[in-house]
C-alpha cells in the first residue's frame, strides 16, 4: 500500500470538481429503468437462519430484482414489535465473506432492521440473468459495456432500489427512517440508491467506487478498475473505447450525485489505491445536499476505525434506533 498520498494534494481535492460527463438522455435513461423495475411485482421470501445471538432474528431473504432476477440477501431484525429504523447494506466488489451475515446481525444489535443485498452474479444465490453481447473477459466491470441498456450495473443499481422497496414494505420497519450504507462497491451502491430512490433519509458511503471513470482508468494503481484497462488492451479500436466510456457515464456516481437529496456522508483515505481520492472528491463535490466528508491521511482502502465511529454517530442521530 502507498505510504504517501499519490493523488492531488488535499487543498486541490477539496476544490476538484470536473465537468459531469452525463449524456443528454441521462435522466430519461434512469426514469425508463425505474419504470421497467416498477413492472416487476414486489415480492420476497423469508427463511429463518439460526444464529448464535440473543435479541435478534436472522433470515435469508430472496426477492425479485430487475427483470425478475432472484436476488438474495440477509435480513436481521431486533426482537420486539418495532417499528425499527431500516438500514440497507451493500458489499464490496466480489467481497462478501459468508454473505457478511455477522455484519448484518451486528447492525441489528445496534437497533436497526438491517438488510444486505448480495450483488447479482457475485455472491450467494443472486442471479445475473442478462445475456451480454460484449465484454466480461474477467469480473463484471466490462459486462455489456457497449450498451447502457445491457451494462452489468444497470441491473445491480435497480436491484438496490428494489431492495430498499422491500425493506420499506416490512411491517416492523419505519419507512420514514431508512438509511443506506456500504464501502467501495457498496459505497457506490449507497450513492446510486440514494440518487435513484426517495426512500433513504441518510446515506453513508465509505471510499465509494464507480466514480469519475475517466480519471480512475488513468490513475488507479490497483483494483478492479484495471479490468477496464485490460478490456481496452484487448479491444484496440478507438471507437470501442469511446462507446464504452459513453456507457460508463450513465453509471458514474459522479453523474448521479446531483440527484441525491438526503443527508450524505462520505469517507476516504488519502493513500487509497483502489478508489483514488480524486475520484471520490469528484463525486462528493457534485453533491447538492446536506453533506460532509471524512478524510484520513494515513489510511487506504480499508476499515478505518474513526470513520466507523463517525458513521455510527451519524446514523444514530438521523435514524434514532
Amino acid at each position: 500500500m502507498a505510504q504517501q498520498p499519490y493523488d492531488l494534494p488535499l487543498s486541490e481535492l477539496e476544490k476538484y470538481k470536473p465537468s459531469l460527463t452525463r449524456q443528454p438522455d441521462f435522466d430519461a435513461f434512469w426514469e425508463r429503468s425505474l419504470r421497467e423495475l416498477a413492472g416487476t411485482p414486489l415480492k420476497y421470501e423469508l427463511a429463518p437462519r439460526d444464529y448464535p445471538a440473543r435479541k435478534v432474528r436472522l433470515y435469508k431473504i430472496v426477492y425479485a430484482g430487475f427483470r425478475g432476477a432472484n436476488v438474495q440477501g440477509w435480513l436481521a431484525m431486533p426482537d420486539g414489535d418495532g417499528p425499527f429504523p431500516g438500514l440497507m447494506l451493500f458489499h464490496g466488489y466480489n467481497w462478501a465473506m459468508e454473505g457478511q451475515i455477522h455484519e448484518v446481525v451486528n447492525w441489528a444489535l445496534h437497533g436497526y432492521a438491517a438488510m444486505l443485498m448480495l450483488c447479482r452474479g457475485q455472491q450467494g444465490e443472486s442471479v445475473d440473468n442478462t445475456v451480454y453481447s460484449h465484454g466480461a473477459h474477467a469480473g463484471w466491470m466490462s459486462k455489456g459495456i457497449l450498451s447502457e441498456d445491457e451494462y452489468y450495473y444497470r441491473g445491480v443499481y435497480m436491484d438496490a432500489v428494489r431492495g430498499l422497496e422491500v425493506l420499506a414494505s416490512l411491517d416492523k420497519v419505519d419507512r420514514a427512517r431508512i438509511g443506506v450504507t456500504g464501502g467501495s462497491q457498496g459505497g457506490a451502491l449507497t450513492l446510486a440508491a440514494a440518487a435513484l430512490s426517495d426512500i433513504p433519509v441518510v446515506a453513508a458511503a465509505d471510499h465509494p467506487y464507480l466514480a469519475h471513470f475517466e480519471r480512475a482508468i488513468d490513475i488507479a494503481p490497483a483494483g478492479p478498475y484495471h479490468e477496464l484497462n485490460e478490456f481496452f488492451r484487448r479491444n484496440g479500436d478507438p471507437e470501442i473505447e469511446t462507446r464504452a466510456k459513453r456507457t460508463l457515464s450513465y453509471f458514474d456516481v459522479m453523474n448521479l450525485a446531483p440527484r441525491i437529496r438526503c443527508r450524505t456522508w462520505v469517507s476516504i483515505g488519502l493513500v487509497d489505491t483502489i478508489t483514488p481520492p480524486s475520484t471520490v472528491f469528484a463525486a462528493y463535490n457534485h453533491l447538492q445536499c446536506d453533506k460532509s466528508i471524512a478524510v484520513f491521511r494515513y489510511f487506504g482502502h480499508e476499515y478505518i476505525p474513526r470513520a466507523h465511529e463517525e458513521k455510527l454517530r451519524l446514523l444514530m442521530e438521523t435514524l434514532r434506533p
